[in-house]
C-alpha cells in the first residue's frame, strides 16, 4: 500500500462541516485515500515537511472549454459580447481535432493544477465532422498523463446556422449520432465509484444551439445511465430574448419544462434569474457554476451569488472557457469573486472563506463528489499546500481561511496532490516536460489558428 505523510502541517483548512482549522497536525494518507488526521507520531513512504504551509483542500473546477486554450487573448473578439464572439470564434473552432484537444486539454488543467485545482469538469461541444470520437479520448489521455481527476461532458450541439443557431454545419450532429456517441462515452470513460478519476457527464451546448428534442432526450439518457447534467443558462439577455421569442417561455421555464431540473442538474452562469426562479433552483437544488471572469470579459452581467448562497442554491465556482478568461486558475476566479461581490453587494457579499468553500465543498454537490472538497479521514487525498515563507505573503497568516481570496496567490502553489500523488512540486507539474509541452504546443497553436 503506498502511503503519504504530510507533517507538521502549520495550518489546516478542513473546510469540513465544522469550518476546523487544526494546527500542526500531520495528515497521513493511504492508497489515495485521507486515512489518519492528529498529532501523534506517524510515518509513510513519502513525506513532505509542511511545518511552514498551509494546507487546502483541492479545488474543483465545475465549468471549462479546455480547446479554446488555443484561442485566448485574440484581438479580433476582446470587446465583443456572446453572441457575436461566438460566430467569430466559431470559425476557428471548427477546425478542432484530437491533437488541438489533446495539448489544449495539457495546457488548461496543467495551469489548473500549478494553482491547486485538484479536478476539473469540461464542457466539450464541439465535435467537427470525422472528429466525433477521438476527442474524449485526447482529453482522457492529457488528464491521466498530468495526474489530474477529470470529469469530461460529452457535449452536443444539432442547431446550426441554417436551423437558426450559431455553429457552422460543420460541427453540428443529429440527434441520434448525438445520443449515441454519449452512451458510448458514458460507457467508456465513466466510473462510478465514490473515489473515481475519470467520469461523464452529458452536456448540451445551451438553449440557442440545440434542439428541444435533444434536451429533452439527453435528460432521458443521463438518468437511466446514472450520470448528471450540464448546460449553459440565464448567461446573457441575448438568450432570454431567444427562448423568449421562439418558446414564449423564460430560459429557466424552457428547461424545467424538457425535464432539466433537479438535483443531478447544474448551469453554467445562471446570471440573469429572477428571484422567483432562484427559489425554484434552491427548491429543487438545482445548481449553478458561477464564471465571474468570464462574466465580466463579455460583459454578461453578475450572478446573484449572494442570494444564491442565502437561499439554499447549490454553488460552485469555475473559469470557464480560456477564450472568455484567458486563463485557468481558479485561484484567480476566487479572489475575483470575492471582490466582484464586494463591489455588487458590500456587506451582503461572501466572505474570503464563503468562496473558499464554494470553490471545494461547493463544488463537489455539483458534480455529485461526496468524497471530495473537504479534508477529512475517509475522503479522497486531493489538496494543496502553500508555504507561508514568502514575501507576497506577509502579514497574511492572520486568516488563512481568507488569505486566497483576499491578498490571494501570485504565484503557483508549492505542491499539489490528486489521489496521495503529488502532482505539482515545488511549483512543477511532476507528471509532464513542462518546457517540452509549451514548445510543442506554441507550434501546434500557430498551425491551428491559421487554417482557413
Amino acid at each position: 500500500m503506498k502511503t503519504l505523510l504530510i507533517k507538521n502541517v502549520k495550518h489546516l483548512v478542513t473546510c469540513d462541516t465544522d469550518d476546523r482549522v487544526l494546527n500542526g497536525v500531520n495528515v497521513l494518507v493511504q492508497d489515495g485515500i485521507i486515512v489518519r488526521i492528529g498529532q501523534e507520531d506517524m510515518t509513510a513512504d513519502d513525506v513532505i515537511d509542511a511545518s511552514h504551509m498551509v494546507m487546502y483542500p483541492g479545488l474543483i473546477n465545475t465549468h471549462h472549454h479546455l480547446y479554446q486554450t488555443f484561442s485566448r487573448n485574440l484581438p479580433q473578439v476582446q470587446n465583443m459580447e456572446l453572441f457575436p464572439w461566438l460566430k467569430t470564434l466559431y470559425e476557428i473552432w471548427k477546425n478542432v481535432n484530437e491533437n488541438v484537444a489533446y495539448y489544449s486539454s495539457l495546457t488548461g488543467m496543467g495551469e489548473l493544477l500549478k494553482n491547486g485545482c485538484t479536478t476539473c469538469l469540461d464542457h466539450h461541444y464541439v465535435f467537427p465532422k470525422g472528429h466525433n470520437k477521438g476527442i474524449l479520448d485526447a482529453q482522457f489521455a492529457a488528464a491521466d498523463a498530468l495526474g489530474i481527476r477529470f470529469h469530461a461532458t460529452r457535449g452536443s450541439m444539432d442547431l446550426s446556422v441554417k436551423d437558426g443557431g450559431l455553429p457552422p454545419d460543420s460541427v453540428v450532429q443529429t440527434v441520434d449520432e448525438i445520443l449515441s456517441d454519449c452512451e458510448e462515452a458514458v460507457k467508456k470513460f465513466h466510473d462510478p465509484d465514490p473515489y473515481a478519476m475519470h467520469q461523464v457527464a452529458l452536456a448540451p451546448c445551451s438553449p440557442f444551439s440545440v434542439s428541444g428534442e435533444l434536451l429533452r432526450e439527453s435528460a432521458k439518457l443521463a438518468r437511466r445511465l446514472k450520470v448528471r447534467l450540464h448546460t449553459h443558462l440565464a448567461e446573457t439577455k441575448d438568450e432570454e430574448n431567444f427562448t423568449l421569442s421562439h418558446f414564449h417561455m423564460r430560459p429557466l421555464e424552457y428547461m424545467e419544462s424538457l425535464g432539466w431540473t433537479g438535483d443531478d442538474v447544474w448551469y453554467a452562469h445562471g446570471i440573469h434569474f429572477t428571484d422567483e426562479e432562484l427559489k425554484y433552483l434552491a427548491r429543487t437544488k438545482t445548481g449553478v457554476a458561477h464564471c465571474p471572469i468570464s462574466n465580466m470579459k463579455l460583459s454578461s452581467g453578475i450572478a446573484k451569488i449572494p442570494q444564491m448562497l442565502e437561499l439554499g442554491v447549490p454553488v460552485g465556482l469555475a473559469v470557464d472557457g480560456s477564450a472568455s478568461n484567458d486563463g485557468s486558475n481558479l485561484l484567480e476566479e476566487m479572489r475575483v469573486a470575492y471582490l466582484l461581490h464586494r463591489l455588487n453587494s458590500s456587506n451582503q457579499a461572501p466572505g474570503g472563506y464563503d468562496i473558499l468553500k464554494m470553490a471545494t465543498a461547493g463544488s463537489a454537490s455539483l458534480l455529485g463528489r461526496e468524497k471530495l472538497g473537504r479534508i477529512a479521514p475517509g475522503m479522497a487525498a486531493d489538496f494543496f499546500l502553500v508555504d507561508l515563507n514568502r514575501l507576497e505573503l506577509v502579514s497574511a497568516q492572520f486568516d488563512v481561511t481568507s488569505m486566497l481570496c483576499t491578498v490571494g496567490l501570485k504565484s503557483s502553489v508549492d505542491y499539489t496532490v490528486v489521489n496521495g500523488n503529488v502532482v505539482v512540486k515545488e511549483g512543477k507539474l511532476t507528471g509532464i516536460d513542462e518546457e517540452k509541452v509549451t514548445e510543442e504546443a506554441n507550434a501546434l497553436v500557430t498551425d491551428y489558428l491559421n487554417q482557413p
